[in-house]
């Protein structure tokens, strides 16, 4: 594991942040049973050249193929920060944007960064491979402030591509000053990779919905 320093953030950071926390906690349209469900967002920050990662990858993996929560629709992201590359490995699913991401969160949290670190609806945060307190962390979330988004598909478009409409409900405000904004991750199953250098060398290393681009989108 991996402290990462605390780095300054202005205004404007920490607002995105929280609106992201607001919108990004989103259920699609369901069944009756699937909408007794409430989402709860769950981030892995974690990297392919750090030893104490790979745990938590599986468990990111194992909570969201079970959904073992009552009462929670786990939507996991795996975000590969870039801060262990000069340690032999290079990271391919690696950004500089995730790492500045879970800065931003260090400094909402006022806590250090470290890998694995697993962060809940944007509001409480813990080591990655630490299954109790996953567990623990999603049932509380379960009852937090949501606000309904509603994803619907629309006509195809040329080359395959897809549309589709969001549309916001009525947003639960903790003060009159509370906005939201929408924002778009795009993540893959099933990346891979055949560790060769770092403290990872000789391991085959398996990936669910790993980030592959984040957006605002209104």
């Amino acid at each position: 594991m991996r402290n990462y320093p605390v780095a300054a953030f202005g205004l404007s950071l920490v607002l995105f942040l929280a609106c992201l926390i607001l919108s990004a906690e989103a259920r699609a349209q369901s069944s009756p049973v699937e909408a007794a469900r409430r989402p709860v967002l769950v981030e892995l920050f974690t990297s392919e050249g750090c030893s104490s990662c790979p745990p938590a990858d599986a468990l990111l993996q194992q909570l969201e193929q079970q959904q073992p929560v009552p009462g929670a629709e786990i939507i996991a992201i795996e975000e590969h920060v870039d801060y262990w590359n000069h340690d032999g490995w290079i990271d391919p699913f690696s950004s500089p944007e995730w790492t500045q991401r879970q800065q931003t969160y260090a400094a909402l949290l006022k806590e250090d960064s470290y890998t694995p670190e697993v962060v809940v609806n944007g509001r409480r945060h813990f080591v990655g491979n630490n299954a109790q307190r996953a567990k623990l962390e999603i049932e509380n979330a379960v009852g937090g402030l949501k606000t309904e988004v509603t994803i619907a598909s629309g006509r195809e478009g040329s080359k395959g591509s897809q549309q589709f409409s969001v549309s916001v409900g009525k947003m639960e405000r903790k003060t009159a000053d509370d906005v939201a904004e929408v924002w778009l991750a795009v993540t893959e199953d099933g990346l891979h990779s055949s560790v060769s250098l770092g403290e990872n060398a000789g391991h085959v290393l398996h990936h669910v919905a790993t980030l592959r681009s984040l957006h605002k989108i209104g």
